[in-house]
């Protein structure tokens, strides 16, 4: 395992939950999560068992996320996202808004509340039952900047003046 180490909560389809470290990046070895357990066993989670692996500050506060939707619309850049899991559990999150950082396993999002203790959520796409886009959410100075754009008087510098 790589030395830079998450703290994790993986919550598994059959509401057990197992607390851990993974790799910051590597953190999936085929089609199974790596996990340093607290323990400090290596354990080896098969993808099809797990509902989502939260990254978290604390594993004291351990509960579930206190808010699964967003109160307004979200301010930060991207994908404002609807989850639905297979057991119908429904999760809003944010997403980047780039295909670079898309994987093939599943979806990486921000939860509605950053300031508490789950601050990424890795959902595995067997756990995802629907996925919905409910905005695409860019940045207000590039929309300024492009409106202010459109109205500029262009000058033509060709034209002689009259005489």
């Amino acid at each position: 395992m790589a030395s830079t180490h998450k703290k994790v909560i993986v919550r598994k389809m059959d509401r057990d939950s197992v607390q851990g470290y993974v790799a910051a990046e590597d953190f999936l070895v085929g089609s199974k999560v790596e996990l340093l357990n607290t323990a400090g066993n290596v354990v080896l989670v098969d993808l099809a068992e797990i509902k989502g692996v939260y990254y978290v500050r604390d594993f004291a506060d351990s509960n579930s996320l206190p808010r699964k939707t967003f109160t307004t619309r979200p301010r930060v850049e991207g994908l404002w996202v609807r989850l639905r899991f297979r057991d119908g559990e429904t999760l809003e999150g944010l997403m980047p808004n780039d295909l670079s950082q898309v994987r093939a396993e599943g979806y990486f999002l921000n939860p509605p509340d950053t300031r508490g203790n789950v601050q990424r959520i890795f959902a595995p796409r067997s756990a995802v039952s629907e996925l919905t886009v409910l905005a695409v959410i860019g940045s207000a100075a590039k929309r300024r900047r492009q409106a202010d754009a459109a109205h500029q008087t262009p000058l033509l510098f060709n034209e002689l003046p009259a005489e």
